[in-house]
């Protein structure tokens, strides 16, 4: 009778050691499920604003898709990086809106990095691309110089490089600025009459008029000596962002990737 109550005591014991022990892996799985769970909620996943018409930087295409060197150059290097984002076509006003009250992470929009912009709070990244800013006039315009400017009327892009150029001009030319907040509708104000020329950056410009043909003409000489565009944001917060753009811009351009990208559209 002892020696069978020992032999079922036994078995029990050995059911209830299997039954931990599989509880036990069950936990464990468990964990593990519970703990990737938590990591794929956690991955990062940057919200980055843009302009919405400045080709060829960012614009739509013929077949409505979202391209341009901005969109393709950040596609690259967050492939390069390893990091996931959403970009959102905001505008330029909007998307400096959006970085500030925290909607968006960073912008990359064709931003200029100038010194009066990183006292005002701007904090950037390497300059991925250098542009110039210069005027455009209606073909035909007797202007043909900054001096045959004087006295007119211009039209610049509100918070733009080509803006702050037209100001630094303004006294000397005696010039009056039209301020617009898109580059199609001040283009319009050019070819329709209401202004004389506008100021914008001479890749945009000269992407513009050659693909929308455009009835303007870049008047020569007029260029300044430029400035880098870099992504942008507007708090300190964000500089690991910025760390991984540079890292990668830098990747891209040692491996050909960001000259294929350049010539893509300006060629």
């Amino acid at each position: 009778m002892k020696k069978t109550m020992k032999r079922v005591l036994a078995l029990v014991l050995a059911a209830l050691t299997v039954v931990f022990a599989f509880a036990g892996c069950s936990n464990n799985s468990n964990d593990d499920k519970n703990n990737d769970a938590k990591t794929d909620a956690s991955a990062k996943k940057y919200v980055i604003a843009t302009d919405t018409v400045f080709k060829p930087f960012e614009y739509t295409d013929a077949s409505g898709n979202f391209v341009g060197i901005d969109v393709d150059i950040l596609a690259a290097i967050a492939e390069d990086q390893g990091f996931e984002y959403e970009l959102r076509s905001l505008g330029f006003d909007a998307s400096i809106a959006a970085c500030k009250s925290g909607q968006a992470d960073a912008m990359i929009a064709g931003a200029s990095i100038t010194d009066e912009r990183q006292k005002g709070g701007w904090i950037f990244s390497d300059a991925y691309y250098t542009a110039t800013q210069s005027v455009a006039v209606k073909k035909g315009s007797s202007i043909k110089s900054l001096d045959d400017l004087k006295g007119s009327t211009v039209a610049v892009k509100t918070g733009t490089k080509g803006a702050d150029y037209a100001e630094e001009l303004k006294d000397k030319y005696s010039l009056k600025l039209t301020y617009f907040e898109d580059s199609p509708t001040m283009y319009q104000s050019v070819t329709g009459g209401q202004c004389a020329a506008c100021f914008e950056d001479t890749p945009i410009m000269a992407a513009s008029i050659k693909d929308g043909n455009l009835d303007m003409e870049i008047v020569e000489g007029s260029e300044n000596e430029g400035a880098g565009y870099g992504m942008a944001t507007f708090s300190a917060d964000k500089q690991e962002l910025l760390d991984k753009f540079n890292a990668g811009l830098a990747n891209i351009k040692a491996n050909g990737k960001y000259d294929e990208i350049i010539a893509k559209y300006l060629g």
